[in-house]
This record gives structure tokens, C-alpha cells and sequence, in this order.
């Protein structure tokens, strides 16, 4: 099976190959001001079962680990469609929205919950975090 996330304008497409290795929403403020929205909705891929089409730019930042997050996204229409970062080396985070899937598996994993909105509930999520999943499993 694979699966095409895109950028708005379609200019930056990823193809991934097979099911991600986990699907999760987080909730802390970073994503919140990242995308727009009061959530972030994602998955993991291994980078081996990725392939990416089209220019992309990075913005690299510290996460509350203290490691970098590079998030990339569309020159042309600035969407950002996937990121990767130092905790996990092997795999890209990718916008479950650049799939514009309604039938893409939901969410089993809901991370720093204690920045979620109050009126907000995740009813797939089979395992909840306060804080980053790394902080909750240390």
C-alpha cells in the first residue's frame, strides 16, 4: 500500500509504503502556533519506506528535550507536510492532514495533553502522555 501526502499547491509530495508505525495528535503549545490549529495530527514512517518529491525548506528548533526538530515545508505555498528530528533518526513525523485521507488509521496516541483544550477529547487514543511521550516513558 502507499500512501501520498502533499503540500497545499502539490509542489512537495511524499509517497509512503505500507502502515505507519504509529499514528498520534499532540497538544502542546509548539504545534498549536506550528500549524494553526488547536491540535497537530501525525504519524511515523521509517525514512526507508518514504520517498520525497520536490524542493523543501527547514526550520530547525530546540524541542523540550533540550534535542532539534527540523520541520520541512513547501517553498512555494509553505505548508509543512513532514519533520524529523534527533530522537528518532530513522523516521519522519508526517501531517496526517497532507494526506487528506479520511479513511488514514486514527490516532492511538495522544501527547502533551496537559496543553490541551478543555472541550477537546481524543475517543481513539488508547495511551494519553501529560508531556512528550520520551518524558512520560523516563
Amino acid at each position: 500500500m502507499e500512501r501520498t501526502a502533499q503540500c497545499h499547491c502539490g509542489s512537495l509530495r511524499l509517497v509512503a509504503s505500507g502502515e505507519p508505525q504509529f499514528v498520534y495528535v499532540c497538544h502542546c503549545r509548539s504545534c498549536q502556533r506550528r500549524t494553526g490549529a488547536v491540535v497537530h495530527s501525525g504519524c511515523a514512517y521509517p525514512k526507508s519506506q518514504v520517498r520525497i518529491e520536490g524542493d523543501h525548506n527547514v526550520y530547525e528548533r530546540d524541542t523540550a528535550s533540550g534535542m532539534k526538530i527540523r520541520f520541512h515545508f513547501c517553498p512555494k505555498c509553505g505548508s509543512n507536510v513532514f519533520s524529523e528530528g534527533d530522537r528518532s533518526p530513522d523516521s519522519y513525523g508526517i501531517t496526517v492532514g497532507s494526506f487528506a485521507d479520511p479513511d488514514f488509521p486514527p490516532p492511538t496516541l495522544s501527547i502533551w495533553e496537559e496543553a490541551m483544550h478543555p472541550w477537546l477529547e481524543v475517543a481513539t487514543a488508547t495511551q494519553h502522555f501529560p508531556q512528550g511521550m520520551a518524558v512520560a516513558k523516563a
